[in-house]
């Protein structure tokens, strides 16, 4: 995109909403926010159950640097095994700068972020790499919205932003579902309690179709309490090329929670699902995956926190894996510890071992099936 193009989008981005804010602002008395876009401690993207009679325009900027040390000496194109937070190694580097903008009123809503840096260029797709997200929605009766565009994914507990993870890096468990997804979601807020979704998409974890197919999927969410949070998520889509004949339909299911009790934070993961006509061994039977991570945060003083992480993948098959050939599993440990002088600064320093069946990691001259990570990072949000 030409730097004029992006210009004149941005700025008719901005007009709008604008002007939709002055148009509500004629009807009942309203009032412009300006925060940082996020505070949340977990990465789940659940479904938005708010909206106010006030519009509020929130304006926020985040910041997130890096130092990373992996033992493992693979590199694809400058990049570690299965990148996503973090992807250089032996390097200081920018995960992220971002700006965003959220709107929000009665009827009308949006969100729109820009970001550069490591992880969109390890992760995003090469069309539309800049925009991490960009969706618009508006209320069709009271409870009900439609919204559509470009969405960060809300499979999985864990973010591609670090900042709103318990753990600084992204387990295995998340780094191989979506990161994001375009079409449509059509929301329903039964009460504070429960919320339900039914949503469609080009694909699986890209912005652009590439067959004719799309995803399907349905999303619940459940708030018992203020403390607990219980999510669900299934989606089902074809892959394949419109050119190939043998179809491998994917089946996919997501279940995560999450709960804080004073000094503690725990998140839980599982995940289970299948692809037809992806055996390696039998193309006519389905590929079976499952993983499951749970992840605690202990708050031992008022600025600093430890925190744990286990993870599990089983894809032998590689449905999700693709060319990464863990075998038939890979577990994951992580250990960090977390210093926030002050409520949008963060830095952390965190350390992982991954394991593996297969011995796909390269260190000096030899492989092995172990790799061993140092993350340093600085959290800055605006």
């Amino acid at each position: 995109m030409k730097k004029g193009t992006f210009r004149v989008l941005f700025f008719t981005l901005i007009l709008g909403v604008l002007s939709s804010y002055a148009q509500d602002s004629l009807v009942k008395k309203k009032s412009v926010t300006i925060q940082r876009d996020s505070t949340a401690l977990f990465g789940g993207i659940g479904i938005t159950k708010k909206s106010t009679d006030e519009a509020a325009l929130l304006i926020g900027g985040y910041v997130s640097t890096y130092y990373a040390y992996y033992t493992d000496e693979t590199n694809i194109n400058g990049m570690v095994q299965a990148p996503a937070v973090a992807p250089r190694n032996k390097e200081f580097g920018l995960n992220m700068a971002l700006i965003s903008l959220k709107y929000n009123s009665k009827n009308v809503r949006g969100n729109f972020g820009l970001h550069f840096g490591d992880i969109p260029k390890a992760i995003w797709p090469s069309e539309l790499n800049m925009i991490q997200e960009a969706n618009v929605g508006f209320r069709i009766v009271k409870g009900l919205w439609l919204d559509a565009g470009a969405f960060r994914s809300h499979i999985g507990v864990e973010s591609t932003q670090p900042r709103e993870n318990i753990a600084t890096s992204m387990s295995l468990v998340d780094n191989f579902e979506p990161y994001y997804f375009a079409g449509a979601k059509l929301t329903y807020v039964l009460n504070s309690k429960l919320s339900l979704q039914l949503n469609a998409f080009n694909s699986f974890n890209t912005l652009v179709d590439y067959n004719k197919d799309k995803l399907f999927g349905f999303s619940a969410v459940y708030d018992p309490n203020d403390k607990i949070s219980i999510t669900y998520n299934f989606v089902t889509g074809d892959e394949t090329p419109d050119t190939v004949s043998l179809k491998q339909r994917r089946y996919y299911n997501d279940l995560y929670a999450t709960m804080k009790f004073n000094k503690l934070s725990v998140a839980l993961e599982a995940n289970y699902g299948w692809q037809e006509n992806s055996d390696l061994k039998d193309t006519t039977k389905n590929a079976v995956f499952y993983s499951g991570l749970a992840v605690l945060k202990y708050q031992y003083i008022k600025k600093s926190a430890l925190y744990l992480r286990g993870e599990y993948l089983s894809d032998p098959n590689r449905a999700l894996t693709g060319i990464i050939s863990f075998g038939d599993h890979v577990m994951g440990t992580t250990l960090g510890v977390e210093y926030k002088p002050f409520s949008n600064v963060a830095l952390s320093a965190e350390g992982r071992i991954l394991q593996s069946e297969n011995a796909i990691f390269k260190e000096k001259n030899y492989k092995t099936n172990q790799r061993y990570e140092f993350i340093l990072c600085l959290d800055v949000s605006f």
